[in-house]
C-alpha cells in the first residue's frame, strides 16, 4: 500500500511540475518539466533522505553512546519488528525530531539536542516509537519526496515570478497562477498527507512502546518548546516542516487545512482515548527526567 501511494505521490506532483513548467515554456518548458521531474523522482527516491540530514546539520550517534539513545532506539526497534535505523543527533535546542529514508531498511531517525534535554526517558521512548511507526508505515519516503518536490515546485514559481510566463496569453495570470497557486497546491498535498499520518504513527507508536501517556506528554513538552524556540534550520527548509513530530515553524491552534500537523490538543485527547482503553495503562505517568549518563540495558518500557 506504501508503495501505491508513494506512485500517486509521484505522479501527481510530477504533472503540477509540469504544469508550471508549461506556463512557463509551452510544450517545450512541460517537456523540459517532464525530464528534470524524472531526474528528481530518481534522486527523490535514492537521495533525498541524505539531502534532509544534511539540511539540518544532522551527525550519526554510535552504537555504543553515553547517552543510551542508541540502545533505546535499538529496543524499541526491535518491539516495533523493524530493522535498528541509523541514529542522528541535531544541535538545535528546539526539542523536535523525525524519521526518513526509503524504507525500513535504510531508514533514520533524528533527533535535537532540545529533545534529548527536555523530555524524561519515557517520553523520549515515545516519541522514538512515533518515528519508528512512520519508518513501518512506510511514511518516511512518502514525507521525503513531498519536502523534495514541494521544495522544487516552489523554486520553479519563484524563477516564474521573475522571468514570466512564456506562453502567449498567460502573461501575469500566469504568473500569479505560479507564485502563488502552483507552491499552494504542493503544500496542500504535503499538509494533507501530514495530518493523517500523524494520528497513524501516534497510535502505532503508542503500541509500540506500550504507553500511549508517555507520547501524549512528550508532545504536550514539544509543543510547548517548540512554540518559544525557533528552529533556523527549518525555517530555511519549510518544505521538510512536515516531516518533524511536532511543526517546527509554529503551526496554528486548529487542525486547519493549511496545517501541516494535527493540532497537538487533538493528538493529546486521542491518545488519552487510547490509553484509557488499555488496561492498567490509564493511570501511567512519565517518570522524572533521567540523569545524562546511560540508563543501562532495560528497555524504555520499564
Amino acid at each position: 500500500m506504501g508503495y501505491i501511494k508513494t506512485t500517486i505521490l509521484m505522479a501527481a506532483m510530477t504533472a503540477l511540475f509540469m504544469g508550471v513548467g508549461y506556463l512557463l515554456g509551452g510544450a517545450g518548458g512541460a517537456l523540459i518539466a517532464l525530464i528534470v521531474a524524472a531526474a528528481m523522482n530518481l534522486f527523490a527516491w535514492w537521495g533525498s533522505a541524505g539531502m534532509v540530514l544534511r539540511m539540518h546539520n544532522a551527525r550519526p550517534v554510535p552504537r555504543r553512546d553515553p547517552s543510551g539513545l542508541s540502545d533505546m532506539v535499538a529496543d524499541l526497534s526491535q518491539r516495533a519488528g523493524l530493522p535498528m535505523p541509523q541514529v542522528y543527533i541535531i544541535e538545535q535546542a528546539q526539542p523536535n525530531a523525525f524519521a526518513t529514508g526509503r524504507g525500513p531498511s535504510d531508514a533514520a531517525v533524528a533527533v535535537t539536542t532540545g529533545l534529548m534535554q527536555q523530555l524524561s526517558r519515557e517520553e523520549l521512548a515515545g516519541v522514538i516509537a512515533h518515528e519508528l511507526a512512520h519508518i513501518r508505515n512506510r511514511d518516511t519516503l512518502i514525507m521525503t519526496i513531498t519536502a523534495t518536490f514541494a521544495g522544487a515546485i516552489t523554486m520553479l514559481a519563484n524563477f516564474g515570478m521573475f522571468f514570466g510566463g512564456r506562453r502567449e496569453g498567460v502573461g501575469i495570470i500566469g504568473s500569479i497562477a505560479m507564485m502563488l497557486l502552483a507552491p499552494m497546491a504542493a503544500g496542500l498535498v504535503q499538509m494533507a498527507i501530514s495530518r493523517t499520518r500523524e494520528y497513524a504513527a501516534d497510535k502505532a507508536g503508542a503500541e509500540i512502546c506500550g504507553h500511549p501517556l508517555w507520547l501524549a506528554s512528550a508532545l504536550a513538552r514539544i509543543q510547548a518548546g517548540a512554540s518559544r524556540i525557533d528552529n533556523h534550520a527549518a525555517e530555511a527548509n519549510p518544505a521538510t516542516a512536515h516531516m518533524f513530530i511536532i511543526n517546527p515553524l509554529h503551526a496554528h491552534a486548529r487542525d486547519s487545512l493549511f496545517a501541516t500537523h494535527p493540532a497537538t490538543e487533538n493528538r493529546i485527547a486521542e491518545l488519552r482515548k487510547l490509553a484509557a482503553a488499555m488496561p492498567g495503562r490509564a493511570s501511567a505517568r512519565p517518570a522524572p527526567p533521567p540523569p545524562s549518563r546511560a540508563q543501562g540495558k532495560g528497555g524504555p518500557w520499564g
